[in-house]
This record gives structure tokens, C-alpha cells and sequence, in this order.
């Protein structure tokens, strides 16, 4: 295996981590509207990731450098033909981050909740278009001869790319609601078990659509394979759900969003980014990627750096690894 692909592996592992570990906290931050009754329940609700956010976020971070050092060509097309959407999902990401720092910051009601409006949107918003995204990206957009973008904004809005978003919103806010019933105790618990059944039944539907048509669009047996693991296991998080096991409830519903984007990256692959108008034209581990001296200071680095990353943020979850509940937010009022 040449290290342009060993790269594109990489990368694909660092997204698959992202969308595994901001997917959740992308739901929460949706179910503060559609979950929470009252601010202590979303107080509750923030508080179940109140550790980790910015944490989850570095992922995105690492997979954004590491395509733009790996692969540049790939790098430089993404982010000149998907410009408003990327800008939109940075400002985002940006307000978000202001909105839980800032939303405690004073008592005043209206303050508190026009933050926790940020929070939802800011958080709605980007699970979305990260699915558009993808979508478009898995689909194949307008590249010339010259790896240039050129479409519009709107040709990113097709049919499949929109479907890939609302599959990403309600996977992640499934994913979220689960989360919540594993890190809650008390009654916000056992709604945040029902409105997980409510949402993953409609990602379930969605996926199953979104998936069947990337198999027949671009699929080859590795990627059937993806598919029928992220079907099983959304299935199973279901029924662990309706069980109260909730642990294997959040465990299977990663898997599904690791399968899932694992069938993405496979019906991808030779490809990063082809192009809709010549198949000769599209980008490739081979023409998009930086020279090989590059990528082995890149692998020595990974190499080093990865593992201190993990232990890190695992320790960090273990030490936040509690559940939490309204009673816990009003002693710490009192």
C-alpha cells in the first residue's frame, strides 16, 4: 500500500472520529430545544458535554490539516467549490463555541436564552450540511480539467446531497438522545429514551434510502458489506434503547455512524473528489496528493502524536464518565 493511500485512510479515520464524537454533541445541542422543558433541563443537557465539546471538535481540526498536508489539490477544490457552506459551518462552530461559554456569563433570562437559541441552530445547522457535504462529495461535482470547481451553490443542493444531510441531522440527534439517556438520571432520562426511539426510527428510514441509493449508485461488495453493518446496528441501538441499555444503546449507534461513513470513504476510493463532468478530470489519491517525502514526515508525526491524543481524551471521559441530573444543577445554584 503506497502512502497516499495509507493517507486516505487516515483521513477517513479522522472523520469517521469526528462525526462519531461531534455527532453526539451535535444532538444535544438540537434536543435542547426539542428535549429540555425548562432551563435546568437544558442546563443538564449542556452540562452532558459541557468536558468534552471542544475536545470532539480537535478531530475536525486534524482531519482539515491533515487532507490540506496530504492532499492539497483535494484540499484546494473542497474549499473553493463548497465556500459558502464550509464559511457557514466555521461560523457556526464559532458561535457555538461563544454561546456555552458565554451563556452563564449573567443571570438575565433573555441573555441565557437567546444563547441556548444559538446553541440549537448552531448546532442544527452544521449536522445538516456536513451531510451535504459529503453527499456531494461521494456524488461527484464540476471539476475541469484544471481540478477546478465549476458549479454554483446551488448545483450543491441536489436531491442526494439534501438527503445526506437530513441523514446526518437525525443520525446525529439520535445518537444524541441516546447520550443523554446515558449520561442523565430521573425523568429527562427516560424522554430522552422515547425521543431517541422517535428519531432513529426516522434516521432509520432515511438512511436506509440514502445508503441503498450510494450502493447502487457507486457500491462494489466492501461497501455492501458497510451498509448491512450501519443497517444491523442502528436496528440493534434501537432495541438496546427500548431495553434501558442505554451503553450499548450509544455503542451501537456509533458503529452505525462509523459504518456508515466507512461505506462512504469505500465507494470513494481510488477517488477524493470526482468529477461529474470527465471521469478523467476527477481527483485521486495519486494526482491530488503531496509528494511521498511529505506524506512519510506526516506518517512519522501521526505516528507520535496519535496515541497521546487518544489517551488524552479517553481519560478525559472517564474522569466526566458520571450521569447528571436537575437535582445535581440545583445544588449547585444553592
Amino acid at each position: 500500500m503506497e502512502l497516499h493511500d495509507v493517507w486516505f485512510v487516515l483521513i477517513a479515520v479522522l472523520w469517521t472520529g469526528y462525526f462519531f464524537l461531534e455527532g453526539f454533541d451535535f444532538g444535544i445541542g438540537v434536543l435542547t430545544k426539542l428535549l429540555a422543558r425548562d432551563r435546568t433541563e437544558k442546563r443538564v443537557l449542556i452540562n452532558t458535554i459541557g468536558p468534552v465539546w471542544d475536545g470532539n471538535e480537535v478531530w475536525l481540526l486534524t482531519a482539515g490539516g491533515a487532507t490540506f498536508a496530504a492532499f492539497p489539490e483535494w484540499y484546494a477544490t473542497l474549499f473553493s467549490g463548497f465556500y459558502l457552506p464550509l464559511l457557514l459551518i466555521l461560523v457556526c462552530l464559532i458561535v457555538r463555541g461563544v454561546a456555552f461559554e458565554y451563556r452563564a456569563k449573567r443571570p438575565e433570562e433573555h441573555w441565557q436564552r437567546n444563547w441556548e437559541t444559538a446553541i440549537f441552530w448552531t448546532s442544527l445547522i452544521p449536522a445538516f450540511l456536513w451531510g451535504v457535504a459529503f453527499g456531494n462529495i461521494v456524488r461527484g461535482v464540476k471539476i475541469d480539467r484544471n481540478m477546478e470547481y465549476v458549479g454554483t451553490f446551488w448545483d450543491l443542493l441536489n436531491p442526494y446531497a439534501l438527503l445526506g444531510g437530513l441523514v446526518t441531522l437525525t443520525l446525529f440527534t439520535f445518537h444524541g438522545a441516546v447520550f443523554a439517556a446515558l449520561k442523565t438520571v430521573g425523568d429527562i432520562r427516560e424522554r430522552a429514551r422515547k425521543t431517541a426511539l422517535r428519531v432513529g426510527l426516522v434516521a432509520a428510514a432515511l438512511a436506509l434510502l440514502f445508503l441503498l441509493w450510494t450502493q447502487i449508485e457507486n457500491g462494489d461488495g466492501k461497501s455492501l458489506v458497510a451498509m448491512l453493518v450501519a443497517v444491523a446496528a442502528l436496528v440493534a441501538a434501537l432495541v438496546a434503547n427500548q431495553a434501558g441499555r442505554e451503553g450499548w444503546s450509544f455503542a451501537l449507534s456509533g458503529v452505525t455512524i462509523v459504518a456508515a461513513v466507512a461505506m462512504l470513504f469505500l465507494t470513494l476510493f481510488p477517488n477524493v473528489m470526482p468529477s461529474s463532468l470527465n471521469d478523467a478530470w476527477s481527483l485521486t489519491v495519486t494526482n491530488a496528493s503531496s509528494s511521498p517525502y511529505t506524506l512519510k514526515i506526516m506518517t512519522w508525526c501521526a505516528v507520535i502524536a496519535t496515541p497521546i491524543v487518544l489517551l488524552y481524551q479517553s481519560w478525559t471521559y472517564w474522569v466526566f464518565r458520571k450521569r447528571i441530573g436537575t437535582q445535581h444543577i440545583a445544588e449547585a445554584a444553592h
